[in-house]
């Protein structure tokens, strides 16, 4: 994406009818002076697909000419920050550039993106200085025509007040303005963005995100909320939003997405196992295999990243008399050869049919889910039960493991252990809207248990490595001193973990889990 800027935008909007206008911001605290930049006439041309699947998620696709931003402008929702938005700056073109095409692709999927609204608008700006003459933030006036370009005739105008603050300004001060702006009379736009107002004034306004189910979905069966279905639905329905919301933060290779969407598959996957007797899993399992498919192709960067970075530490750590030979050089290559292609190779999953296939398959799921008997009971009955045999399950496999020899097939059977303990605690999670605390706790205790078991896996999948990285030292003529030193360090390691799991596990016994789960 090397055409393309990305940065982000805090702004709020205010309807221009006070009949002051726009008051004197000299006043506002720290800002020294307002510096008059003149009226600039500024054309965009917001694109979406026919049924509006853009509008719909509060995204923004636009081309814009005119001001100092020409070009093409698409903003993203930060839900976590109020008035915040991530916008991607991509050159002016007469067609939609291809990245930023690839950075709608999971809401759009194969849909064609078409012109859908015209917004013309005189913008009269301003600039809020400090005195050492830093800007802080911009304010505009901004008088706008809008008119829809889909086939219709329908056209609106009104004007607006927009207060974006400056790359890395302090948010307070959008509340010291706002106080300002409403002892003139003037109050906040009930729309989140010009193109909202536009669609709503000319009678078309799509649906929230929040309000429907995902692109092309109908609306899913009428289910009670506290039923164990409608609870397990919503949580599968988090988890769909958080695949395709995270797929333009992986496409940008932003920190923890590609964890963060793994997470979101695993949660998937162990919630369609674990709540077999509401959803039908003769048809939940094949979309759980393309979930599995999906973060096996996303893991193999992500997996090789975390351990690069665990043996970095491990060599930081070891006193520099004993670094014997080229150790980092020979890490650096290690790690080059990983990383070669990974990016465009995850790319191109994003963009591969059998990814968009499986996310249809997913909005299918959710618009007409397979429910079974058990979906229609209270899920203060049904979840509890279902969430104890997923732990029975862990209780199984951790004990099995810990009878046997330290060893391979112990390592093995810890790591089975561990994939056991993150779907415990999946179950836990995905209960908690319903049952509260009690599986809040459980999830935790569960939690704990995964962490231990993951931090024994990761000394295991360390020792491989280094042992590789002997080897490899070893062919070149180098010293494997010190690979040899981490090993052991490794593994004395992952022997403090199995002692660790003796106490953790004691406090996740059956009966704490059935008392955390109110049984």
């Amino acid at each position: 994406m090397a055409d393309t800027k990305r940065e982000r935008e805090i702004e709020r909007k205010y309807d221009a009818e006070a009949p002051g206008g726009l008051p004197d911001l000299r006043g506002v605290a720290g800002v020294a002076d307002v510096i008059d930049k003149g009226v600039a006439d500024l054309d965009a041309v917001y694109y979406d697909t026919a049924d509006q699947r853009l509008a719909t998620a509060s995204v923004t696709l636009r081309r814009r000419t005119g001001g100092h931003d020409a070009g093409w402008h698409l903003k993203l929702p930060v839900p976590e920050i109020e008035g915040a938005r991530d916008e991607v700056h991509a050159p002016l073109s007469d067609d939609v550039p291809r990245a930023l095409i690839g950075l709608v692709r999971s809401r759009v999927r194969e849909a064609d993106l078409v012109p859908l609204v015209r917004l013309r608008s005189a913008r009269d700006l301003r600039h809020l200085v400090d005195a050492d003459g830093t800007l802080l933030a911009e304010v505009s006036v901004d008088g706008v025509r809008a008119a829809r370009l889909d086939g219709t005739t329908a056209t609106t105008a009104w004007t607006e007040i927009e207060v974006e603050l400056a790359p890395n300004g302090d948010p307070h001060l959008l509340d010291k303005v706002e106080k300002k702006l409403r002892k003139a009379g003037v109050r906040r736009s009930t729309s989140v963005s010009k193109l909202a107002r536009a669609l709503a004034e000319t009678g078309s306004a799509p649906e929230t995100a929040a309000d429907g189910d995902g692109p092309g979905e109908l609306p899913g069966p009428t289910l009670k909320p506290d039923t164990a279905g409608a609870q397990v639905l919503a949580y599968l329905r988090e988890q769909r939003d958080a695949l395709v919301d995270l797929d333009p933060a992986v496409r940008q290779d932003l920190p923890d997405s590609v964890h963060q969407m793994r997470v979101a598959t695993r949660r998937t996957r162990s919630a369609f196992k674990t709540y077999g007797k509401i959803l039908d899993r003769a048809v939940t399992d094949p979309i759980g295999e393309e979930l599995k498919w999906l973060a096996g192709e996303l893991g193999v960067d992500r997996d090789r990243e975390v351990l690069a970075e665990r043996l970095t530490k491990a060599i930081a750590a070891v006193p520099r008399t004993l670094l014997l030979g080229p150790v980092r050089g020979r890490l650096k290559i290690w790690k080059v050869a990983g990383r070669a292609g990974s990016r465009r190779k995850t790319v191109a999953v994003l963009d591969s049919k059998r990814y968009l296939a499986l996310l249809d398959g997913l909005d299918a799921l959710l618009a007409d889910p397979p429910l079974r008997k058990a979906a229609r009971t209270p899920a203060a009955q049904a979840l509890p039960a279902a969430v104890l045999k997923d732990y029975d399950r862990l209780a199984t496999r951790v004990d099995h493991a810990l009878a046997l020899d330290p060893g391979t097939d112990r390592d093995l059977a810890l790591h089975e252990a561990r994939k056991a303990a993150k779907r415990a605690r999946y179950a836990g999670e995905a209960a908690t809207p319903a049952l509260g605390k009690p599986a809040a706790t459980f999830a935790k205790r569960m939690k704990a248990v995964q962490k231990v078991l993951g931090d024994h896996q990761d000394s295991v999948v360390a020792r491989e490595a280094l042992r590789d990285l002997a080897i490899q030292a070893h062919a070149a003529g180098e010293s494997a001193f010190v690979w040899g030193l981490l090993y052991g360090r490794e593994e004395a390691a992952a022997a403090a973990r199995e002692r660790d799991l003796v106490g953790v596990w004691e406090r996740a016994s059956r009966p704490k889990a059935r008392a955390a789960l109110g049984g």
